[in-house]
């Protein structure tokens, strides 16, 4: 998709709601940092997810909604070039609104770099450079900007990368703590950054799910306040919890219907904050409209006609049931825990791959037993029907001539951009070589420079990611 299809797209989700809370995927170039006129990108723009090059792609993606308003938000799902991004965003918000929006906008960007070094993959820089870019634009959004998340500390992708429900939350709250460190080594106070925090999870079918929320608010609660001496509101753990992509088969695909509810109704007992329905066509493709709408009455029927959402989350909280799951849960957290630390912390872990390697056999586990037969899944090793004969989906592709449009603005914005990109480039680089917070000189640049040409750049100064062996 480009741009304006994404808007499209938002508008038609946020028809009938009063607040507008849209959550941008990004296609792979933007993920990587590469723009969309670069050797080889061509057939790749704006596959699963929109093509951001520019600052006015960024205008075009969020055209016609109210950046200011408290009833809008904005969720960015990027982690390696998120700072760049973020800059964009600011940058799109300034062009339409002027200078006095930046401390109104509210939203998240992902910006979560360990998860990504752990599960994801899409890490450009090395690891310590990312993690300075990251600090220095957590720094100046928690500034400069009291309504914005700077990093939503996910468990998402570390649990559909195929970790256990424990090493899922275990690998995110260690690395959300981590995280703090870094803030409060800036000399923010724990109370500014803290309340900023915000966390992503996963929720499956297994049994651990139904306490995984619970277990992991009181594990951050407790860290955060005799770790770092945080108040009520730095000790809250705001999360949003999506169903699992993984869970959903395309044999008998209608019935991923009922294991996305059931991981609804999960998700709900277990006190999260917001919640994401999977669409029961994505095995096959980018979800379509028809299956979007039934992801989305699902959440509706729970929350708004079932009678059993309406007066209380908690409903199974203090049952004897849900007490044992929490004590088995917690305590094999803080196991992970333990060994995190003899590694000598998230960071001594990662050089050690040992978040990586975990996940690798975890999922190797579960692809086993589902071949196995021990891990029965319905319509797929149990109960199969024969004859089924699987659906023909229209795949969701960028047509060619909408990615010959973006190649085109990307070329015409270079060349009107040339003499002002070069020097913020330079400027850029020369302050990343400093000691001095760099995103300050990155939103500068990006108001005249692409994706691409600030990524290069970044990559010039500090290097490129390389996989650790």
């Amino acid at each position: 998709m480009l741009a304006e299809d994404t808007n499209e797209r938002f508008h038609f989700l946020g028809a009938h709601q009063r607040s507008k809370r849209l959550s941008t995927a990004f296609d792979g170039p933007t993920l990587y940092g590469i723009d969309s006129d670069a050797d080889g990108v061509f057939g790749k723009i704006g596959e699963g997810g929109v093509a951001v090059d520019t600052v006015e792609d960024m205008v075009r993606l969020y055209d016609g909604f109210d950046l200011g308003s408290p009833d809008f938000s904005a969720s960015m799902t990027i982690s390696g070039p998120a700072p760049i991004i973020m800059a964009m965003y600011i940058a799109a918000a300034k062009r339409r609104f002027g200078p006095d929006i930046v401390p109104k906008l509210r939203g998240t960007i992902q910006a979560d770099i360990f998860k990504e070094v752990q599960a994801q993959n899409e890490t450009i820089f090395p690891v310590e450079a990312s993690l300075r870019f990251l600090t220095d634009m957590m720094e100046y959004t928690t500034r400069n900007m009291p309504r914005w998340y700077p990093v939503s500390i996910s468990g998402y992708h570390i649990g559909e990368a195929g970790s256990t429900p424990v090493q899922q939350a275990a690998y995110t709250l260690s690395n959300g703590f981590a995280y703090a460190e870094m803030m409060a080594a800036r000399g923010l106070d724990v109370n500014d950054f803290g309340p900023r925090l915000s966390f992503f999870l996963d929720c499956g079918l297994d049994v651990e799910y139904i306490a995984l929320t619970r277990v992991s608010r009181r594990i951050w609660a407790i860290g955060m306040r005799d770790a770092f001496g945080a108040g009520h509101k730095a000790q809250m753990f705001k999360v949003h919890t999506q169903t699992s992509g993984r869970s959903l088969v395309a044999a008998e695909f209608k019935n991923n219907l009922t294991r996305t509810a059931a991981e609804l109704m999960l998700s709900y007992m277990n006190g999260t904050n917001s919640c994401h329905s999977n669409s029961a066509d994505e095995p096959f493709t980018t979800p379509s409209e028809e299956w979007i709408r039934l992801a989305a009455h699902g959440q509706a029927i729970l929350l708004d006609e079932s009678g059993i959402f309406k007066h209380t989350m908690n409903m199974l909280s203090g049952s004897p049931g849900m007490k044992a799951v929490e004590r088995a849960v917690e305590a094999a957290i803080l196991e992970e825990f333990r060994e995190i630390e003899r590694l000598g912390g998230v960071m001594g872990a990662v050089e050690n791959r040992y978040q990586r390697s975990q996940i690798q056999t975890a999922a190797h586990r579960y692809e086993q037993q589902i071949y196995s037969g021990v891990r029965p899944i319905i319509a797929l090793n149990k109960y199969r029907n024969e004859k089924e004969e699987l659906p023909e989906f229209e795949l969701a592709r960028t047509p060619r001539s909408k990615q010959q449009l973006q190649v085109g603005r990307l070329k015409k914005f270079k060349a009107s951009n040339a003499k002002k990109a070069k020097a913020a480039l330079e400027k850029l680089a020369a302050v990343v070589d400093t000691d001095e917070n760099c995103f300050p000189a990155l939103m500068e640049a990006a108001e005249v420079c692409s994706l691409g040409q600030i990524c290069e750049t970044l990559q010039e100064v500090v290097g490129r990611f390389r996989p650790m062996v």
